[in-house]
């Protein structure tokens, strides 16, 4: 296994007081939005890591974050019981969703004209995932999803859109994936091949297919639209995030014991690296260290040619790949 030791420094981004919770590149990979336990929304330039603004109006920690195909909006979620919606250039907020309970996930489709959300099972309300169509301005006023699909059973805990925008590709705390129509709110298709909670689920590049994190110390690849299971990662400790890199057969996997057990033990046995692991023969590669503390959320720039993660630390690393990256073949 080689230990990937970028040449190029990584660039540190310290824009967050508290834990990072989700980083996202825009389409063109110009821009990183990060999002952390401190009520703040961040925008930073990816090539040089330097803060281009702020979205400020969240009271409580920012679960999620998500921006549109043309860079126009961002949207967010948070634990203040609200989902916001801000205009990505100027840092103006255009809309506040507010909820009963912590919004956990969020996200645009496709178009950029229906958004996704869904809420936390606490102080007594059920999760719910909502729909809205941006296009008619009655719905947000009146704060009334087209859709809203009751999920009493297990929490959401990560969403993605499919291909087209049809469905929501949804994990759950029990480690189900499932498929909601994005039209009906119905379940089309399930999935349930992880024993323990799904940290993460993240899409491919051409939205074929997802790839789920998980507490029960694995990464599976499915099949967007049949949900069905094409590989596992393995590792030995819980997995907070993976992507799927847009140019290989790599995904990169980022992880750690829970933030509350770490000070309980030693750097080393704390292993706070990005694992890489190629798709197809599931094997690790390589590894990449640097967080003091376990990685919440990894990111592939949509060119391939670099990788962002955030941890717990507080800390947002842009790592560029040197050159021998880009050749490296594993031998089967």
């Amino acid at each position: 296994m080689v230990r990937i030791s970028p040449i190029n420094k990584p660039i540190l981004l310290q824009g967050h007081e508290r834990s990072i919770t989700q980083i996202k590149y825009n389409r063109e990979g110009d821009l990183i939005f990060s999002v952390a336990k401190d009520t703040v929304a961040n925008a930073w330039y990816s090539v040089n890591g330097e803060r281009l603004g702020t979205y400020n109006g969240h009271t409580g920690a920012v679960w999620c974050i998500d921006c549109d195909w043309d860079t126009k909006n961002v949207l967010t979620g948070s634990a203040d019981n609200s989902c916001r919606l801000w205009d990505c250039e100027t840092g103006k907020q255009l809309a506040l969703l507010e909820t009963n309970s912590a919004v956990r996930t969020c996200g645009f489709d496709f178009s950029g004209n229906i958004i996704m959300f869904s809420t936390d099972k606490q102080m007594g309300y059920q999760c719910y995932l909502n729909f809205f169509d941006l296009r008619d301005p009655q719905q947000i006023e009146d704060n009334q999803p087209y859709v809203s699909v009751p999920c009493s059973d297990y929490k959401i805990t990560s969403a993605v859109w499919g291909p087209l925008g049809e469905f929501v590709i949804a994990g759950h705390e029990n480690g189900e994936v499932n498929q909601f129509s994005a039209k009906t709110g119905e379940i089309l298709e399930k999935a349930k091949e992880h024993t323990k909670q799904i940290n993460d689920i993240q899409t491919s590049v051409d939205l074929t297919m997802v790839i789920t994190a998980s507490k029960d110390n694995t990464a599976k690849l499915f099949d967007s639209t049949t949900l069905e299971h094409i590989k596992t990662f393995r590792t030995e400790r819980p997995v907070n995030s993976a992507a799927i890199s847009p140019i290989m057969d790599h995904v990169v996997m980022g992880g750690g014991q829970e933030a509350m057990e770490v000070t309980t033990t030693s750097t080393r046995i704390g292993k706070f690296e990005a694992r890489f692991f190629h798709a197809a023969y599931e094997e690790e590669f390589g590894r990449v260290k640097g967080h003091f503390g376990p990685i919440n959320c990894v990111a592939f720039h949509p060119d391939g040619k670099s990788y962002s993660s955030g941890g717990e630390d507080g800390y947002v690393r842009i790592h560029h790949f040197d050159p021998q990256y880009f050749d490296f073949e594993l031998e089967a």
